[in-house]
């Protein structure tokens, strides 16, 4: 059960993280963009950014069969370099550990990215797992049906 709606609570801090969410939309390739947040709402558990993120790819053109390999991309056929590239950035942000991000995987990231794109993808990142923990912490939901 949904603990609270945090767009009624704290309507201000909602508005500073939509602001974050409108710049990656604005600089961030779409098809990057939803296989990065699709990623990480995995990673992170969230039933109701995987389900959003899920849909908009969808309505985008996505193909449900990478959508499908998101969750097994190393192993996939289905993907570029950039994309897997963007992939291997998004697990090691979204679980960063002690030692932070591996240099293997930003110099690879580095190799196909340019500098603003990297810092773009990786405020994407940081962005969806913002949501990915409002999502998770507040319980949302998806919808009951699509």
């Amino acid at each position: 059960m949904q603990r609270m709606n945090p767009t009624e609570v704290v309507p201000q801090a909602y508005k500073a993280v939509l602001g974050l969410e409108k710049y990656v939309q604005a600089n961030v390739d779409h098809t990057v963009l939803e296989l990065v947040k699709l990623r990480a709402s995995m990673i992170n558990g969230c039933a109701y950014c995987v389900d959003m993120h899920s849909r908009d790819a969808l309505a985008g053109g996505e193909s449900s069969q990478r959508l499908f390999a998101v969750a097994t991309w190393r192993e996939a056929p289905f993907f570029d370099e950039r994309e897997r590239a963007a992939l291997a950035l998004t697990d090691a942000v979204t679980r960063l550990g002690e030692h932070g991000v591996p240099d293997e995987v930003w110099d690879a990231a580095a190799k196909v990215w340019s500098e603003k794109e990297l810092a773009d993808l990786v405020i994407a990142i940081a962005t969806i797992n913002v949501w990915n923990r409002i999502g998770v912490t507040m319980r949302l939901e998806p919808p009951a049906q699509a």
